[in-house]
């Protein structure tokens, strides 16, 4: 499937395919930005896209790509099982709790989590 714009929660999300282009540069973030200039409110990206640089903080590109999101105005949803990347990183886990407080940048297990928060926010 594309990525595709649709309604979740009455909020407009640009749902990426999960077979499509990894995320391992910040142009290839912009590339997502760009396409959810679309009318999207909220990108949600499969982790399985996102390279594994992302979630090792000392590499420094999660602070990048969550900064062009903040920059252009559009909510990050990383969605799917981050687990294995939480147990070994203290400070992931810090990064994903604290992220989670607030709206911008959001980690959940699947869309139907999505869901949730979008309807109990939105």
């Amino acid at each position: 499937m594309p990525d595709v714009l649709e309604q979740r929660a009455g909020v407009p999300v640009l749902v990426c395919d999960p077979a499509g282009p990894p995320v391992a540069t910040t142009e290839a973030a912009l590339d997502l930005i760009g396409a959810a200039f679309g009318g999207a409110e909220v990108v949600a990206v499969p982790a399985g896209r996102l390279d594994p640089s992302f979630f090792s903080l000392g590499s420094r590109f999660a602070g990048e790509v969550m900064q062009k999101f903040v920059n252009y105005r559009l909510r990050l949803v990383v969605v799917g099982d981050i687990s294995a990347h939480l147990a070994a990183s203290g400070a992931l886990r810090a990064l994903v709790a604290e992220s989670n407080r607030h709206d911008q940048v959001w980690f959940v297990p699947d869309l139907a989590a999505l869901d949730a928060r979008l309807g109990a926010t939105g």
